[in-house]
């Protein structure tokens, strides 16, 4: 008999690629066959995202195509948007089950026994098939939504009564280069456009010696660079009883031998201490790339986005990060559109990204998330305008970066080989200081060369080994 097969379709974060290798994994581990394409899957898992109204949209678009293209396929949907909606996602026609952020270590084996005939399972705990959340997202138009739904399964309860976090990395990225490990999960902040804590729960970190375990699996594997990454990477430690810190869990991995570089994912502006901040300017296996998140320039919509900090302080702390590391890239997250922002607002915020020292933008628009406090702002922000401001942003940032790329012509940088372009005549790498790099021959992946920078691609640099 042929061996049933699966395959997963990842939305999102690190985090969210992060939990569908564990779920790949967990479904190796039972021997099931991993289909190179959906159409041809048995299992098909959507690991969902919901941090914008596009992203639920994507993400109902993909589930009726599965559907409609490999009819017979068992459509499993999990992930962020089937935690704050599930019955919603339930009626999307070819669903056969539901699993929410809370029922995620269990959906291997829950799918294994109610669909795939697995019967020497021991049956997991069901809380039933109608969701019974409590938290703020269940009220106005969602409570609707907890009614149950013919022929569909649906496994949901409060996210916040996880208090532990198993990870496993995500090892699909850059040809077996680069690993995603996931050390903390969940956001124990409040910004009120944000609708993750209620779908990811409170902050939860992976235990030091357990993120030292799987960091030496890595390595056996031959891993030449392991990403940290978490949805509060900053607060990793303090759910803790014997509270620890980002910093001291660096220092611990930094002693592995054979580690040959850690990158850090996006870390908040609070939390970029000293101590890292010295780590990653004294240390050789540190990336020498920080992204801190800036949202907004306004110290007004700060205030009413609930981020703990003002523009100011962005301002000093992307300049120390400049003189302590000469030669890092500095990323920012950068809200346009959210409620009330004027025009002042906006020339707030885009004064400051042109005079900061930072080398790249992730812009995007504000998306109202269903029972986030700033959903009931007024007055909100004309389309068109946003669209304009976000444009305009997009399009310093990529002058920024294209200032930050030229600065490195007839340069050296330090670069670990990803793939072979498609022609197989170049190689794609990355810089420690987060630069695409084409290198003009044929390298195998997981190198760590040397190279000397010569010129520019459309995203990139282009580059000569050598060694």
């Amino acid at each position: 008999m042929p061996k049933e097969t699966f395959n997963i379709i990842n939305f999102g974060c690190r985090a969210t690629q992060a939990d569908g290798a564990a779920i790949e994994q967990a479904f190796l581990n039972h021997r099931l066959g991993k289909a190179e394409a959906w159409q041809n899957a048995d299992v098909v898992v959507i690991n969902t995202c919901t941090v914008t109204h596009s992203a639920d949209t994507q993400a109902r678009q993909v589930i009726r195509k599965v559907h409609r293209e490999n009819p017979k396929a068992k459509i499993v949907v999990t992930g962020c948007y089937a935690q704050r909606a599930p019955q919603e996602v339930a009626r999307i026609e070819g669903v056969t089950c539901v699993m929410g952020n809370s029922y995620k270590e269990q959906l291997v084996p829950i799918v294994m026994k109610k669909y795939l005939a697995e019967p020497e399972l021991p049956a997991p705990p069901l809380p039933g098939d109608t969701f019974q959340q409590e938290n703020p997202l269940s009220g106005g138009e969602l409570s609707r939504m907890n009614e149950p739904c013919s022929g569909v399964d649906v496994f949901c309860s409060s996210i916040f009564e996880s208090r532990t976090l198993r990870s496993i990395a995500d090892m699909s990225g850059g040809g077996r280069t680069r690993a995603v490990l996931k050390v903390q999960d969940g956001c124990s902040l409040r910004c009120s456009y944000c609708v993750i804590p209620y779908v990811r729960g409170n902050s939860r970190s992976l235990q030091e010696d357990e993120v030292l375990r799987q960091v030496e699996h890595l390595l056996d594997q031959g891993f030449k660079e392991i990403v940290f990454t978490g949805i509060h990477l900053g607060a990793y430690g303090r759910d803790f009883e014997n509270k620890k810190t980002l910093a001291a869990l660096i220092k611990r991995v930094l002693q592995q031998e054979r580690l040959a570089r850690l990158r850090l994912s996006s870390i908040e502006p609070l939390e970029v201490t000293d101590e890292i901040i010295g780590l990653v300017a004294e240390s050789p296996k540190m990336a020498k790339h920080f992204h801190v998140p800036l949202q907004s320039g306004s110290d007004r919509i700060l205030r009413l986005m609930r981020r703990p900090y003002s523009s100011d302080y962005y301002a000093r702390l992307v300049e120390k990060l400049r003189q302590s590391v000469p030669d890092t890239a500095i990323g920012a997250d950068v809200m346009v559109g959210f409620p009330t922002e004027t025009e002042a607002d906006h020339a707030r915020s885009k004064d400051l990204l042109k005079s900061a020292p930072v080398t790249y933008l992730h812009v995007f628009p504000y998306s109202p998330r269903p029972g986030t406090p700033s959903a009931q702002l007024r007055p909100e922000v004309p389309g068109r305008a946003a669209q304009r401001r976000s444009l305009e942003l997009r399009e310093l940032g990529a002058e920024k970066n294209l200032q930050f790329r030229t600065s490195f012509l007839s340069k050296r940088l330090s670069v670990i080989t990803l793939d072979r372009k498609e022609d197989g005549e170049k190689t794609q790498a990355l810089s420690t200081n987060y630069l695409k790099v084409e290198l003009e021959a044929k390298v195998k992946p997981n190198q760590l060369l040397e190279v000397l920078v010569k010129g520019m691609t459309t995203e990139g640099v282009r580059a000569e080994s050598e060694e």
